[in-house]
Protein backbone atom coordinates (compact mmCIF):
# COMPACT_ATOMS: atom_id res chain seq x y z
CA UNK A 1 0.00 0.00 0.00
CA UNK A 2 1.43 3.34 -1.00
CA UNK A 3 1.47 6.76 1.35
CA UNK A 4 1.27 10.19 0.27
CA UNK A 5 2.72 11.48 4.43
CA UNK A 6 3.58 10.14 7.32
CA UNK A 7 0.04 10.72 9.17
CA UNK A 8 -1.30 8.51 6.36
CA UNK A 9 1.29 5.74 7.00
CA UNK A 10 0.63 5.51 10.11
CA UNK A 11 -3.17 5.26 9.55
CA UNK A 12 -2.92 2.39 7.44
CA UNK A 13 -0.32 1.21 9.94
CA UNK A 14 -3.01 1.21 12.78
CA UNK A 15 -5.76 0.04 10.57
CA UNK A 16 -5.51 -3.58 12.41
CA UNK A 17 -6.61 -5.07 15.42
CA UNK A 18 -3.27 -6.45 16.24
CA UNK A 19 -0.55 -4.64 17.58
CA UNK A 20 3.11 -6.60 18.70
CA UNK A 21 5.90 -5.27 16.02
CA UNK A 22 5.74 -3.00 13.61
CA UNK A 23 9.24 -1.73 11.50
CA UNK A 24 9.22 1.70 10.28
CA UNK A 25 12.24 2.47 7.47
CA UNK A 26 13.06 5.97 6.67
CA UNK A 27 16.46 8.00 5.61
CA UNK A 28 15.38 10.96 7.90
CA UNK A 29 15.82 10.08 11.73
CA UNK A 30 13.29 12.87 13.15
CA UNK A 31 10.32 11.17 10.64
CA UNK A 32 11.06 7.94 11.74
CA UNK A 33 10.95 8.70 15.52
CA UNK A 34 7.44 10.50 15.31
CA UNK A 35 6.14 7.98 13.36
CA UNK A 36 7.30 5.53 15.86
CA UNK A 37 5.35 6.98 18.36
CA UNK A 38 2.06 7.06 16.81
CA UNK A 39 2.28 3.39 15.59
CA UNK A 40 0.00 1.44 17.77
CA UNK A 41 2.57 -1.53 18.33
CA UNK A 42 4.29 -3.25 21.72
CA UNK A 43 7.58 -2.90 19.67
CA UNK A 44 9.14 -0.35 16.87
CA UNK A 45 12.24 -1.37 15.38
CA UNK A 46 13.64 1.64 13.32
CA UNK A 47 15.33 1.09 10.26
CA UNK A 48 16.05 -2.62 11.02
CA UNK A 49 14.07 -5.69 11.88
CA UNK A 50 13.30 -9.05 14.37
CA UNK A 51 16.01 -7.19 16.92
CA UNK A 52 15.58 -9.16 20.07
CA UNK A 53 17.35 -9.13 23.58
CA UNK A 54 15.80 -9.83 26.63
CA UNK A 55 16.77 -6.67 28.57
CA UNK A 56 14.27 -4.95 26.62
CA UNK A 57 10.48 -5.89 26.62
CA UNK A 58 8.55 -7.50 24.30
CA UNK A 59 5.28 -8.01 23.59
CA UNK A 60 1.97 -6.22 22.16
CA UNK A 61 -1.10 -3.69 21.78
CA UNK A 62 -4.61 -4.81 21.80
CA UNK A 63 -5.78 -8.43 20.50
CA UNK A 64 -1.98 -9.10 20.72
CA UNK A 65 -1.91 -9.56 23.86
CA UNK A 66 -0.80 -7.10 26.76
CA UNK A 67 1.66 -8.57 28.71
CA UNK A 68 5.62 -8.07 28.61
CA UNK A 69 8.55 -10.41 28.36
CA UNK A 70 12.25 -9.30 29.20
CA UNK A 71 13.60 -6.34 30.73
CA UNK A 72 12.21 -4.69 33.38
CA UNK A 73 8.63 -4.16 32.30
CA UNK A 74 8.39 -7.95 31.54
CA UNK A 75 9.37 -8.67 35.55
CA UNK A 76 6.75 -6.29 36.23
CA UNK A 77 4.24 -8.88 34.85
CA UNK A 78 5.19 -11.46 38.01
CA UNK A 79 6.07 -9.19 41.02
CA UNK A 80 2.67 -7.49 42.78
CA UNK A 81 3.35 -5.02 46.46
CA UNK A 82 4.12 -6.73 49.88
CA UNK A 83 0.91 -5.25 51.47
CA UNK A 84 -1.15 -6.66 48.65
CA UNK A 85 -1.19 -10.50 49.86
CA UNK A 86 -2.36 -8.37 53.69
CA UNK A 87 -5.58 -7.35 52.45
CA UNK A 88 -9.03 -8.18 53.95
CA UNK A 89 -11.54 -10.10 51.05
CA UNK A 90 -13.43 -8.23 49.03
CA UNK A 91 -17.34 -8.62 48.89
CA UNK A 92 -18.41 -11.81 47.38
CA UNK A 93 -22.09 -10.55 46.07
CA UNK A 94 -22.33 -7.35 44.45
CA UNK A 95 -24.11 -4.66 46.38
CA UNK A 96 -28.05 -4.38 46.16
CA UNK A 97 -29.25 -1.00 45.75
CA UNK A 98 -31.08 0.48 48.78
CA UNK A 99 -34.64 1.28 47.90
CA UNK A 100 -38.29 2.82 49.74
CA UNK A 101 -38.56 -0.79 51.26
CA UNK A 102 -35.47 -0.87 52.95
CA UNK A 103 -36.45 2.96 54.56
CA UNK A 104 -40.07 1.47 55.65
CA UNK A 105 -41.04 3.00 58.89
CA UNK A 106 -38.57 5.66 58.66
CA UNK A 107 -39.20 9.47 57.82
CA UNK A 108 -38.17 10.32 54.48
CA UNK A 109 -36.58 13.95 54.51
CA UNK A 110 -35.41 15.21 50.97
CA UNK A 111 -33.52 18.61 51.08
CA UNK A 112 -35.41 21.98 50.73
CA UNK A 113 -33.79 22.35 47.07
CA UNK A 114 -33.73 19.09 45.64
CA UNK A 115 -30.64 19.07 43.01
CA UNK A 116 -31.18 17.82 39.59
CA UNK A 117 -27.75 15.11 39.22
CA UNK A 118 -27.28 14.17 35.25
CA UNK A 119 -24.83 12.15 33.52
CA UNK A 120 -21.20 13.76 32.32
CA UNK A 121 -20.42 13.00 29.63
CA UNK A 122 -18.59 14.53 26.59
CA UNK A 123 -17.86 17.45 29.44
CA UNK A 124 -21.52 18.34 29.56
CA UNK A 125 -24.15 17.27 31.52
CA UNK A 126 -26.83 14.80 29.80
CA UNK A 127 -30.23 13.84 31.23
CA UNK A 128 -30.51 9.77 31.33
CA UNK A 129 -31.09 7.81 27.77
CA UNK A 130 -33.86 6.12 29.85
CA UNK A 131 -35.59 9.63 31.16
CA UNK A 132 -35.64 7.58 34.55
CA UNK A 133 -33.66 7.84 38.36
CA UNK A 134 -33.41 6.01 40.95
CA UNK A 135 -33.22 7.03 44.91
CA UNK A 136 -30.51 7.54 47.22
CA UNK A 137 -30.71 7.57 50.66
CA UNK A 138 -29.12 7.96 53.79
CA UNK A 139 -27.21 6.41 56.42
CA UNK A 140 -30.56 6.94 58.52
CA UNK A 141 -32.97 6.38 55.40
CA UNK A 142 -33.56 10.04 54.31
CA UNK A 143 -33.82 10.51 50.72
CA UNK A 144 -30.82 12.72 49.41
CA UNK A 145 -31.97 13.22 46.58
CA UNK A 146 -32.66 11.43 43.15
CA UNK A 147 -29.62 9.91 40.81
CA UNK A 148 -29.78 9.33 36.75
CA UNK A 149 -30.21 5.53 35.96
CA UNK A 150 -27.69 5.15 33.42
CA UNK A 151 -28.05 2.71 29.98
CA UNK A 152 -26.37 1.10 27.40
CA UNK A 153 -26.82 4.13 25.11
CA UNK A 154 -25.29 6.38 27.77
CA UNK A 155 -21.86 4.09 28.00
CA UNK A 156 -22.12 4.20 24.02
CA UNK A 157 -22.24 7.78 24.54
CA UNK A 158 -19.66 8.15 26.96
CA UNK A 159 -16.67 6.30 25.62
CA UNK A 160 -17.65 8.02 21.89
CA UNK A 161 -16.82 11.06 24.36
CA UNK A 162 -13.63 9.76 25.83
CA UNK A 163 -12.47 8.24 22.43
CA UNK A 164 -12.61 11.83 21.02
CA UNK A 165 -10.65 13.19 23.60
CA UNK A 166 -7.46 11.95 22.22
CA UNK A 167 -5.89 15.21 22.23
CA UNK A 168 -5.51 14.66 26.04
CA UNK A 169 -2.96 11.89 25.41
CA UNK A 170 -0.74 14.43 22.96
CA UNK A 171 -0.40 17.22 25.14
CA UNK A 172 2.35 17.56 27.33
CA UNK A 173 2.99 16.17 30.73
CA UNK A 174 3.45 19.24 31.88
CA UNK A 175 0.20 20.55 30.73
CA UNK A 176 -1.66 17.72 31.79
CA UNK A 177 -0.05 18.24 35.32
CA UNK A 178 -1.35 21.75 35.60
CA UNK A 179 -5.14 20.97 34.97
CA UNK A 180 -4.53 18.16 37.86
CA UNK A 181 -3.38 20.64 40.05
CA UNK A 182 -6.37 23.32 39.26
CA UNK A 183 -9.02 20.81 40.27
CA UNK A 184 -7.44 20.19 43.64
CA UNK A 185 -7.32 23.79 43.60
CA UNK A 186 -11.04 24.25 43.09
CA UNK A 187 -11.94 21.42 45.37
CA UNK A 188 -10.56 23.51 47.85
CA UNK A 189 -12.77 25.69 47.82
CA UNK A 190 -15.64 23.62 47.61
CA UNK A 191 -14.58 21.51 50.80
CA UNK A 192 -16.91 22.51 52.95
CA UNK A 193 -19.88 22.11 50.94
CA UNK A 194 -18.75 18.38 49.49
CA UNK A 195 -18.01 17.24 52.85
CA UNK A 196 -21.53 18.78 53.78
CA UNK A 197 -23.31 16.95 51.36
CA UNK A 198 -21.42 13.73 51.76
CA UNK A 199 -21.56 13.66 55.64
CA UNK A 200 -25.51 12.33 55.15
CA UNK A 201 -24.11 9.24 53.67
CA UNK A 202 -21.13 8.60 55.15
CA UNK A 203 -20.81 10.19 58.30
CA UNK A 204 -19.33 13.84 59.04
CA UNK A 205 -15.52 12.45 60.37
CA UNK A 206 -15.41 10.33 57.47
CA UNK A 207 -16.41 13.25 55.32
CA UNK A 208 -13.87 15.18 55.92
CA UNK A 209 -11.01 12.72 56.23
CA UNK A 210 -12.34 11.46 52.58
CA UNK A 211 -13.02 14.84 51.20
CA UNK A 212 -8.74 16.24 52.39
CA UNK A 213 -7.36 12.97 51.27
CA UNK A 214 -9.00 13.47 47.69
CA UNK A 215 -7.60 16.71 47.53
CA UNK A 216 -4.14 15.65 48.86
CA UNK A 217 -4.49 12.37 46.33
CA UNK A 218 -5.04 14.76 43.47
CA UNK A 219 -1.95 17.22 44.38
CA UNK A 220 -0.42 13.11 44.13
CA UNK A 221 -0.83 12.05 40.69
CA UNK A 222 -0.51 16.32 39.79
CA UNK A 223 3.14 15.71 40.81
CA UNK A 224 3.10 11.95 38.71
CA UNK A 225 1.73 13.21 35.55
CA UNK A 226 5.28 14.66 34.49
CA UNK A 227 7.59 12.74 36.46
CA UNK A 228 6.09 8.94 35.30
CA UNK A 229 8.71 8.17 32.64
CA UNK A 230 10.44 5.74 30.37
CA UNK A 231 14.27 4.35 30.30
CA UNK A 232 16.79 3.41 27.70
CA UNK A 233 17.88 -0.06 27.14
CA UNK A 234 21.41 -1.02 26.21
CA UNK A 235 21.27 -4.10 24.51
CA UNK A 236 24.35 -5.40 22.98
CA UNK A 237 25.25 -4.40 19.22
CA UNK A 238 24.25 -1.08 18.14
CA UNK A 239 21.30 -0.11 18.92
CA UNK A 240 19.06 1.65 21.84
CA UNK A 241 16.10 0.59 22.96
CA UNK A 242 13.62 3.55 24.33
CA UNK A 243 11.14 1.89 26.71
CA UNK A 244 8.48 4.75 26.70
CA UNK A 245 5.64 4.06 28.70
CA UNK A 246 2.18 5.13 26.59
CA UNK A 247 -1.76 5.06 27.81
CA UNK A 248 -3.89 2.51 27.23
CA UNK A 249 -6.42 4.77 25.94
CA UNK A 250 -9.83 4.23 27.06
CA UNK A 251 -10.59 3.02 30.56
CA UNK A 252 -13.89 1.51 32.22
CA UNK A 253 -14.22 2.39 35.70
CA UNK A 254 -16.35 0.85 38.17
CA UNK A 255 -15.67 2.75 41.77
CA UNK A 256 -15.85 0.98 44.58
CA UNK A 257 -18.57 0.58 47.17
CA UNK A 258 -17.26 2.45 50.33
CA UNK A 259 -15.46 6.25 50.04
CA UNK A 260 -17.65 7.59 47.36
CA UNK A 261 -15.45 10.34 46.72
CA UNK A 262 -11.88 9.09 47.80
CA UNK A 263 -12.61 5.68 45.92
CA UNK A 264 -13.64 7.06 42.71
CA UNK A 265 -10.66 9.28 42.27
CA UNK A 266 -8.36 6.97 42.96
CA UNK A 267 -9.12 5.46 40.26
CA UNK A 268 -9.73 8.49 38.03
CA UNK A 269 -6.35 10.24 38.71
CA UNK A 270 -3.61 7.90 37.79
CA UNK A 271 -5.42 7.05 34.49
CA UNK A 272 -6.20 10.40 32.93
CA UNK A 273 -2.37 11.81 34.63
CA UNK A 274 -0.54 9.46 32.34
CA UNK A 275 -2.82 10.37 29.10
CA UNK A 276 -5.90 8.65 29.34
CA UNK A 277 -9.31 9.12 28.93
CA UNK A 278 -12.10 7.60 31.46
CA UNK A 279 -15.89 6.07 31.46
CA UNK A 280 -16.60 5.85 35.16
CA UNK A 281 -19.68 4.28 37.44
CA UNK A 282 -19.80 6.00 40.53
CA UNK A 283 -20.14 3.70 44.05
CA UNK A 284 -24.52 3.24 44.42
CA UNK A 285 -23.95 4.14 48.36
CA UNK A 286 -23.65 7.89 47.15
CA UNK A 287 -23.26 7.98 43.22
CA UNK A 288 -25.18 12.00 43.50
CA UNK A 289 -20.66 12.85 44.28
CA UNK A 290 -20.86 13.00 40.72
CA UNK A 291 -22.45 16.68 41.02
CA UNK A 292 -19.84 17.70 43.14
CA UNK A 293 -16.87 15.76 40.46
CA UNK A 294 -18.33 17.62 37.36
CA UNK A 295 -18.27 20.87 38.56
CA UNK A 296 -14.86 20.51 39.86
CA UNK A 297 -14.01 19.86 36.81
CA UNK A 298 -15.94 22.02 34.42
CA UNK A 299 -14.31 25.10 36.11
CA UNK A 300 -10.51 23.37 35.83
CA UNK A 301 -9.98 23.79 32.04
CA UNK A 302 -10.63 19.95 32.13
CA UNK A 303 -10.99 19.24 28.26
CA UNK A 304 -14.41 17.77 27.38
CA UNK A 305 -14.32 13.57 27.12
CA UNK A 306 -11.55 13.01 29.02
CA UNK A 307 -13.77 12.14 32.36
CA UNK A 308 -16.84 10.90 31.72
CA UNK A 309 -19.24 9.58 34.73
CA UNK A 310 -22.45 7.39 34.16
CA UNK A 311 -24.49 6.34 37.27
CA UNK A 312 -26.31 3.65 37.38
CA UNK A 313 -26.41 -0.41 37.99
CA UNK A 314 -22.50 -1.26 38.71
CA UNK A 315 -23.61 -4.32 37.49
CA UNK A 316 -25.30 -3.61 34.18
CA UNK A 317 -22.88 -1.04 33.33
CA UNK A 318 -19.58 -2.84 34.30
CA UNK A 319 -21.29 -5.22 31.80
CA UNK A 320 -21.98 -3.19 28.89
CA UNK A 321 -18.19 -1.38 29.49
CA UNK A 322 -16.72 -4.69 29.27
CA UNK A 323 -18.03 -6.04 26.41
CA UNK A 324 -17.72 -2.65 24.26
CA UNK A 325 -14.63 -2.84 22.02
CA UNK A 326 -13.86 1.19 22.08
CA UNK A 327 -12.63 0.32 25.70
CA UNK A 328 -9.22 -0.62 25.91
CA UNK A 329 -9.04 -1.30 29.49
CA UNK A 330 -11.41 -1.97 32.48
CA UNK A 331 -11.01 -1.69 35.96
CA UNK A 332 -13.40 -3.02 38.71
CA UNK A 333 -12.67 -2.68 42.51
CA UNK A 334 -15.94 -4.05 43.54
CA UNK A 335 -17.57 -7.41 45.03
CA UNK A 336 -15.97 -10.71 43.46
CA UNK A 337 -19.39 -11.46 41.50
CA UNK A 338 -18.51 -7.86 39.98
CA UNK A 339 -15.07 -8.70 39.00
CA UNK A 340 -15.84 -12.28 37.28
CA UNK A 341 -18.47 -10.31 35.41
CA UNK A 342 -15.90 -8.16 33.74
CA UNK A 343 -13.19 -10.88 33.23
CA UNK A 344 -16.16 -13.01 31.31
CA UNK A 345 -17.68 -10.40 29.60
CA UNK A 346 -14.16 -8.31 28.17
CA UNK A 347 -12.56 -11.39 26.12
CA UNK A 348 -14.21 -9.71 22.82
CA UNK A 349 -11.48 -7.48 22.25
CA UNK A 350 -8.83 -8.98 24.83
CA UNK A 351 -9.18 -5.31 27.49
CA UNK A 352 -6.55 -4.96 29.94
CA UNK A 353 -8.70 -6.04 33.20
CA UNK A 354 -7.40 -4.83 36.72
CA UNK A 355 -9.13 -5.59 39.77
CA UNK A 356 -9.11 -6.00 42.95
CA UNK A 357 -8.36 -9.99 42.86
CA UNK A 358 -10.50 -10.93 45.93
CA UNK A 359 -8.69 -8.10 48.50
CA UNK A 360 -10.55 -4.83 50.04
CA UNK A 361 -8.79 -1.78 49.19
CA UNK A 362 -7.92 0.51 52.11
CA UNK A 363 -8.65 3.94 49.84
CA UNK A 364 -7.34 6.17 52.99
CA UNK A 365 -4.03 4.65 53.07
CA UNK A 366 -1.80 5.92 50.68
CA UNK A 367 0.10 2.65 50.75
CA UNK A 368 -2.40 0.51 49.19
CA UNK A 369 -4.42 3.35 47.40
CA UNK A 370 -1.96 5.79 44.91
CA UNK A 371 1.46 5.87 43.61
CA UNK A 372 3.08 3.51 40.79
CA UNK A 373 1.14 0.33 41.08
CA UNK A 374 -1.47 2.25 39.93
CA UNK A 375 0.59 4.27 37.31
CA UNK A 376 1.63 0.97 35.94
CA UNK A 377 -1.94 -0.60 35.09
CA UNK A 378 -2.26 3.30 33.35
CA UNK A 379 0.32 2.09 31.09
CA UNK A 380 1.38 0.50 28.74
CA UNK A 381 5.56 -0.10 27.72
CA UNK A 382 6.70 0.28 23.85
CA UNK A 383 10.23 -0.36 23.02
CA UNK A 384 11.98 1.52 20.24
CA UNK A 385 14.56 0.01 18.52
CA UNK A 386 17.15 3.02 17.32
CA UNK A 387 20.02 1.79 15.40
CA UNK A 388 23.10 4.01 15.74
CA UNK A 389 26.79 4.00 13.64
CA UNK A 390 27.80 2.02 11.22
Amino acid sequence: MTFRTPAEAAELANNTVYGLAASVWSENINVALDLASQVKAGVVWINCTNQFDAACGFGGYRESGYGREGGREGMMEYLTPKWLHTLPPAKAEAARMQTADDADGIELAAAAIDRTVKQYIGGKQARPDSGYSFPVYGRKGELLGEAPLGNRKDIRNAVEAARGAGSWAKMSAHGRAQVIYYIAENMIQRRDEIVHRLSAAVGEEQAAVETDLSVERIFTYAAWADKYDGMVHHPPGRNVAIAMPEPVGTIGILAPGEAPLLGLLSLILPAIAVGNTVVAVPSEQYPLILSDVYQVLDTSDMPGGVVNLVAGKPMELGKTLAEHDGVEAIWCFRSNEEATMVRAASIGNMKQVWTNDGHEYDWFNPAQAEGRWFLQHATQVKNIWVPYGE
